[in-house]
């Protein structure tokens, strides 16, 4: 073993305590970093509604869930509301309360059996397809499923 001098000791420790500082500090950073854009929950998830019974065969019922989503390191909650219904119990479609023209609230009229949205008289009929006004696309839909006695739909 050569001759170690004093100054070569310590050049040697330095530069050790450094290299260790360095990954201890470096590792959980590039973890940090690196952890949100590998996070993929939320995508396609199934959100519950409610119950079935809820839903008698007729008018849309406008069902609301609460859902969070995350988006790298934040978590936002937002409220999900659909209109959904039923022609035999077993059956469900869900149609989203957004018109499709500039993103108002529709809402279901019973006596004319459609969806209105008040700001620019926009009608849908109960599918979902536009009757009258001026919106570029039918409503969105959702597919649901039911499992339990309970209504999900598919998180897009």
């Amino acid at each position: 073993m050569a001759d170690v001098t004093r100054r070569r000791f310590l050049v040697r420790a330095i530069a050790v305590m450094a290299g260790a500082i360095a990954a201890m500090v470096g590792a959980p950073a590039i973890g940090y970093l690196i952890g949100p854009s590998s996070d993929r929950s939320g995508s396609g998830d199934w959100i519950p509604l409610g119950t079935a019974t809820s839903v008698q065969p007729g008018d849309p019922v406008l069902m609301k869930a609460t859902v969070e989503r995350k988006s790298g390191w934040l978590t936002d909650s937002q409220e999900v509301s659909v209109f959904v219904s039923t022609e035999n119990g077993q059956n469900f479609t869900a149609l989203s309360n957004v018109c499709t023209h500039l993103g108002c609230r529709v809402r279901w009229v019973p006596d004319q059996s459609g969806f209105f949205c008040p700001c620019h008289n926009a009608v849908f009929a109960r599918d979902g397809s536009v009757a009258t006004g001026p919106p570029p696309r039918p409503l969105d839909s959702f597919e649901t499923k039911l499992e339990d006695g309970t209504i999900f739909i598919k998180e897009a």
